[in-house]
């Protein structure tokens, strides 16, 4: 059995899911307007967007025998604990064949919250969204954050700078990164470390605090361009399609004695916004939406039979 490498995972099945996004946003912006009386909207202005720390702060001191000192000490061990695990594989079969991936391996889940066109939310989209997904968005089995593949040799992505490729093997987050993060002993051998990284607008793999720390969707111009029926009464796509990471965070239980990531729960949080959006005969709209993208390790026995047939050994 060929396989997949990631040029044709993870990358493409962003572009693939914004396209769906797309959709979705241009089905509600119709819905919404045919249905609504014709009553002049005079817009809004935006509220100064605030990078909101949703953790508890640092606070230095030992845990689990290991000494903090600074937000960079959580860091810096963090990337050791990462990079380690990166290390560590184990055997499975996958549909019957014997394969080698990484050690643990985590699931993903995706929700679209909060779709709202001129401000407002409809009933009929809200009910669409999830069975529309469902259909569409199939979660596969992958390696820590950042990460595009569950086998070492293809974790790397295709949309680096000048279309470089990107290796997932090691983390690069650094302590300017981090809005937030705390350490927790656990009191059983093991600490967990919180992470938030500081918000992005348009993040990019590996270029940037999200891009360090998550899957992020990276640079999406081109899949919006690609979308026929949808234009902008004025100003570029950058300034009228604003896709802002932030609140999001993850956190990561450690054996201290040996350093594995025994247990890891990553929330990233995206918030989309589109203005003067002309979708067919409808001229200059508004519309919101927020996705939430999660990963949880070690994924279960169920979640690897189901999305791809494997077994762990």
């Amino acid at each position: 059995m060929a396989k997949v490498k990631a040029k044709s995972g993870l990358s493409t099945i962003n572009k693939i899911l914004f396209i769906v996004f797309i959709a979705l946003l241009v089905a509600t912006i119709l819905i919404v307007t045919l249905s609504a009386a014709k009553v002049p909207q005079k817009e809004e202005a935006q509220a100064e967007f605030v990078d909101e720390v949703k953790i508890d702060e640092f606070k230095a001191g030992n845990y689990g025998g290991v000494e903090f000192g600074s937000v960079d000490d959580v860091v810096k061990y963090y990337v050791e604990c990462f990079n380690y695990n990166k290390t560590l594989t184990a055997d499975y079969t996958e549909n019957g064949e014997a394969k080698k991936y990484y050690k643990l391996l985590g699931d993903e889940t995706l929700e679209v919250q909060n779709l709202l066109v001129e401000g407002k939310a409809n009933a009929t989209i809200d009910k669409l969204v999830p069975s529309i997904l469902g259909g569409l968005f199939k979660g596969a089995p992958k390696g820590l954050p950042p990460a595009a593949n569950r086998d070492p040799q293809y974790d790397e992505r295709d949309d680096g700078p000048n279309g470089t490729k990107l290796s997932q093997l090691e983390s690069h987050l650094t302590a300017d990164d981090v809005l937030a993060c705390n350490v927790k002993d656990n009191g059983d051998g093991t600490i967990s470390i919180t992470i938030q990284p500081k918000a992005q607008l348009l993040s990019m793999a590996d270029q940037d605090p999200q891009g360090r720390f998550f899957n992020v969707l990276g640079d999406i111009s081109s899949t919006v361009e690609s979308i026929s029926v949808l234009s902008f009464s004025e100003g570029t796509i950058a300034e009228n399609f604003v896709v802002n990471y932030a609140g999001g965070s993850g956190t990561v239980k450690i054996d201290t004695k040996t350093k594995e990531i025994l247990e890891a729960d990553y929330e990233m949080d995206v918030h989309i916004d589109v203005k003067h959006a002309n979708v067919a005969v409808l001229k200059d709209k508004t519309a919101s939406l927020d996705i939430v993208y999660k990963n949880h390790f070690p994924a279960s026995d169920e979640f690897l039979q189901s999305s791809r047939g494997i077994t762990r050994k």
